[in-house]
């Protein structure tokens, strides 16, 4: 994707080709910001962007995004006729989550330092917010109110108030606010915040496709409905494409649309055994690799690829598909991943803790492991990330090229691999690469796990969790979080319930006995797992929370059964959030229920289909099906990180 090396004059010369007269500091700053090379989504998006034409751009991750839209945002707010009247808004930028919106603002403020009116306002207000100013320090410059100036705001829930988020503007004028949906909302209700059309130029939606999900369809109508018609409109994601039929509902007109391949050659067999060149949705310099294997040996798996890979990565994105997952391994890996720094980040974390942890893992400086769900699987440029691994494949399959991209972003080598049960789940592989994101098997290192390895891991995890009930109860409560997310995937054909094997998983958790669950009503297996534990004695290292069991097990009148699951959780919520509260036989038939509804909908929905689209079912299912039988040929082989 990148261009050839070139000297100096020649990249400015290629900067500054992009448009007529980009601004001489936006060239400085952009060489001394590192970008020295311009790329394709920005070579196609600036020039249009800033030319009055809305935008819907999709490029593969780690393709320089954020540049392509922040230089027309800051161009065009500078080459207004007079300055924004204060306590006006020239434009905005919507983010999907808090990480992506600071990072964002991070990324034009560090643009704004070259602009010196917009650097002097932005250190000024730098120097009112610390209480270590110096007064004898250098005074800045002091520029006249007709000079155009960017004051950007970044707008996040969590550690500051709406309230705050108001007084803020009120004092500061910004005119370019980046922040999520619901916080920017809450400003844009204020009447003392006002973008009409003589000020409000350029609306940004970052990962478009994240932001027209419904979680975020009613934030996103009545921010468009306080904001003018007549404006620049720019829509950017890796995955565009795949929410085109809602694009009408941002009020686009007559929009560009812009696709940054990455052609790369396939492995599926072409004429007499070639190879074809098919366009990809991730960077040429990331590698998508997959390894089928067993669910007690992922663990034992990882552990030999950390060891195998030469440089060790120095830094490593684990995802798994809950909260309460991160919240149960965070205190098992450690234990069998010593030599690197573990750092949980999910999204029911307060907000401190999520921008504290997130920071610790861009800041670590020896290996370290980010673990982590889906709140880090988009738009986050996290600096020198080799390794990305899912042991849980995503629900949404657009969400598998975001999580990968988190590697291998600006021409750095990278890899990622995705974990697969043996059987029916191997048939992700033909789901991805009919959705154009080919994988390959992962051949390099080659991984081979034997039976008696991964009983001795398991056996660690346990000994990990027999030294405090508290992570036993976290087991269960992951464990139970794991099998509702597995229900609900998107490629429900692939990843059945009715498919799992129990005991396996058990084992794989390193779990200490199965939970009661109506997922395993009709299961005849042995739940405790082969495992003996007196469960009476076995105690929380917190002494209150032993307290508390004690008292409740002396009230209740002990019990093994009644110690393992009505007691695993001590708070009416936590018994009411739990699978195995009493009121788990109503739900098991609910679920009876509900199964009968989705097959009566299903035949509906047969039924109304025409014979081309039932034609062109029929012929995927039967791609589904082949993929199974066909040999895997294997692609490149992984070269090593870059150095």
């Amino acid at each position: 994707m990148a261009p050839e090396t070139k000297s100096d004059a020649q990249r400015r010369r290629q900067w500054d080709a992009l448009t007529p007269g980009l601004s001489e500091w936006i060239l400085d700053a952009i060489k001394a910001m590192g970008f020295t090379k311009t790329t394709p989504v920005q070579e196609a998006a600036i020039p249009l962007f800033m030319g009055n034409k809305d935008v819907v751009v999709e490029a593969v991750t780690g393709s320089g995004k954020t540049l392509a839209f922040l230089i027309p945002v800051v161009e065009r707010l500078l080459r207004l006729d007079a300055p924004i009247k204060k306590h006006h808004v020239g434009a905005i930028v919507i983010s999907p989550t808090r990480e992506l919106a600071t990072q964002i603002h991070t990324v034009l403020v560090s643009l704004l330092n070259f602009h010196s009116p917009s650097a002097a306002l932005l250190k000024t207000e730098e120097e009112e917010d610390s209480p270590m100013a110096d007064a004898d320090s250098t005074p800045l410059p002091v520029y006249p109110a007709s000079t155009l100036k960017v004051v950007p705001q970044l707008l996040l829930g969590g550690s500051v108030t709406p309230a705050q988020d108001l007084s803020t503007f009120l004092k500061k004028s910004p005119n370019v606010l980046i922040g999520t949906p619901g916080r920017l909302l809450e400003l844009l209700s204020s009447p003392h915040v006002h973008c009409p059309q003589s000020s409000f130029d350029v609306l940004v939606l970052d990962e478009a496709d994240r932001l027209l999900d419904l979680g975020f369809k009613e934030d996103l109508q009545k921010i468009l409905s306080r904001l003018p018609k007549q404006r620049r409109t720019g829509l950017f994601s890796a995955s565009v494409s795949e929410a085109v039929d809602q694009l009408v509902r941002v009020g686009l007109r007559n929009p560009v649309r812009i696709a940054v391949k990455v052609k790369a050659r396939s492995s599926a067999n072409g004429p007499e055994g070639s190879a074809k060149i098919e366009d990809k949705r991730t960077p040429a310099s990331l590698q998508m690799s997959y390894l089928i294997t067993p669910p007690t040996h992922k663990l034992p798996s990882i552990q030999k690829l950390l060891a195998s890979l030469n440089p060790t990565p120095q830094k490593t994105i684990l995802y798994l598909s809950t909260c309460y997952s991160v919240d149960y391994f965070q205190h098992i890996l450690p234990a069998i991943l010593p030599g690197f720094t573990l750092i949980p980040l999910h999204g029911k974390h307060p907000d401190k803790v999520r921008r504290k942890n997130f920071s610790k893992f861009i800041d670590c400086m020896t290996p370290s492991i980010l673990l982590t769900t889906d709140v880090a699987a988009r738009g986050l440029d996290i600096p020198s990330v080799d390794l990305v691994l899912q042991l849980d494949p995503p629900s949404d399959p657009k969400t598998f090229i975001h999580r990968c991209g988190r590697a291998g972003r600006a021409g750095r080598k990278g890899l990622a691999v995705t974990f697969l049960t043996p059987g029916r789940e191997e048939d992700y592989i033909e789901f991805l690469r009919v959705r154009q994101t080919p994988i390959s098997p992962l051949t390099n290192p080659s991984i081979s796990i034997s039976a008696p390895e991964a009983q001795r891991l398991t056996e660690e995890i346990r000994a990990v969790v027999r030294t405090d009930r508290a992570i036993f109860d976290k087991a269960q409560r992951g464990f139970v979080s794991w099998v509702r997310a597995y229900s609900k995937h998107t490629a429900s054909s692939i990843f059945r319930i009715a498919d799992l094997e129990w005991a396996e998983l058990g084992n794989a958790w390193g779990l200490l006995r199965l939970p009661s669950m109506p997922e395993l009503k009709k299961w005849e297996g042995d739940r405790s797992l082969g495992v003996s534990i007196d469960w009476d004695a076995f105690a929380h290292k917190d002494k209150v929370r032993e307290k508390q069991r004690l008292a409740e097990l002396k009230g209740e009148g002990g019990g093994e059964e009644k110690t393992a699951t009505k007691k695993v959780h001590g708070g009416k919520k936590d018994r009411r959030e739990a699978a195995w509260t009493q009121k788990k036989d109503q739900r098991a038939a609910k679920e009876v229920r509900r199964e009968k509804k989705q097959a009566r909908r299903e035949h509906e929905r047969v039924k109304k289909m025409s014979e081309e689209e039932k034609a062109k079912e029929r012929e995927l299912k039967r791609m589904i099906e082949e993929v199974r039988k066909k040999n895997q040929v294997q692609e490149e082989e992984f070269e090593g990180f870059s150095d």
